[in-house]
């Protein structure tokens, strides 16, 4: 190992090792949850996002763990993510139709226009009301911070939307599963709801697998689509951006995230009966250890005293936002007879 390779390991080891102790703890509790009732009340990416969350609210994150806690979550995330891609039957998204990216489609494009309503209504300025309404109908930080990059968004701005949404993003990955009974849906339906609804990648996985696997594949394919138009929004705001400031730059390396293409490639390979049996069991059961801690950076990005010094435009944003969300997808749902 090179000393520059040796020095990299040593800077992320700290929150490596912080995020694995969370993620086996998680797992422990769930395990536990397991031998006293039969099932587990909240499953195992759950607990370990609530992990993180109280212990980031309570104890100051050193410095030395945060390239390693950076690490986890995006990185080793993406690496899971990409691999999840080897265990899923495309033919679970052919079931829907058409009709379903099409739906996608149309939802996002309403969301966008909703969202950036409500939050100029609340009095947002533009700005933060674009990054909040980005953020909510695409997928999360990513979008975010790439629309930022083309908006000359102001640093306060970015931080705020990150933070709230964020924090909101947790109570939905818990909150959301109890809807299943009310809305009588079951886990194919579920699965594309966490898909179309719910703020960022490693929260949809924590949501729908935390049901089952059927619901974990199915959302993950479908919020990968909405991760497919970041490309073209952040393109959008780019040139309109560009029209007012003309030294506005655009990276095209964020327009399509490469783990989105490698979930594609995998799940393509997978459908096409091209990988053995033993390579997508071994990719499924990494995946589900990167996603667990993953989940564990996650909650560790989420201090719950954020939500004090939030104001109540950005309350009434990011929550009349995902309102307008889940009634959409409920109703794409129902109208075009998802089952």
């Amino acid at each position: 190992m090179s000393r520059g390779s040796f020095r990299g390991a040593a800077r992320v080891f700290p929150g490596l090792v912080l995020c694995a102790a969370l993620a086996a703890a998680g797992l422990f509790i769930a395990r536990v949850e397991t031998r006293l009732i039969g099932h587990p009340v909240l499953e195992a990416l759950a607990v370990v996002i609530i992990l993180g969350a109280i212990v980031r609210s309570a104890w100051m994150l050193p410095a030395a763990a945060r390239p390693g806690v950076d690490f986890v979550g995006s990185t080793l995330l993406e690496i899971g993510v990409c691999l999840l891609g080897a265990g899923v039957d495309l033919s679970l998204l052919w079931r829907a139709g058409p009709a379903l990216a099409a739906g996608i489609i149309a939802l996002v494009v309403v969301s966008l226009a909703a969202s950036f309503s409500i939050g100029r209504w609340a009095g947002l300025p533009s700005g933060l009301a674009t990054l909040v309404a980005c953020g909510n109908a695409i997928c999360g930080n990513s979008a975010i911070a790439a629309v930022a990059s083309v908006i000359d968004a102001e640093t306060e701005h970015v931080a705020s939307a990150i933070a709230f949404t964020a924090l909101l993003g947790v109570l939905v990955v818990v909150g959301l599963p109890l809807l299943m009974g009310p809305l009588h849906l079951d886990d194919y339906q579920f699965g594309v709801l966490a898909g179309l609804t719910v703020y960022s990648v490693p929260q949809v996985l924590a949501a729908a697998f935390s049901v089952s696997a059927l619901a974990g594949h199915m959302g993950t394919m479908v919020k990968l689509a909405r991760v497919l138009l970041l490309g073209p929004v952040v393109l959008f705001f780019a040139l309109r951006h560009r029209s007012r400031n003309p030294r506005t730059t655009l990276h095209w390396t964020r327009l399509i995230p490469w783990f989105t293409v490698g979930f594609i490639v995998l799940a393509l390979l997978r459908s096409a009966g091209v990988l053995p049996a033993w390579l997508t069991t071994a990719s499924a059961t990494i995946s589900s250890l990167l996603t667990i801690a993953a989940m564990a950076a996650l909650g560790l990005g989420v201090n719950v005293r954020d939500l004090a010094r939030v104001g109540r435009p950005m309350v009434i944003a990011v929550s009349g936002s995902l309102l307008v969300m889940l009634a959409l997808s409920l109703s794409l749902i129902h109208v075009l007879g998802i089952r």
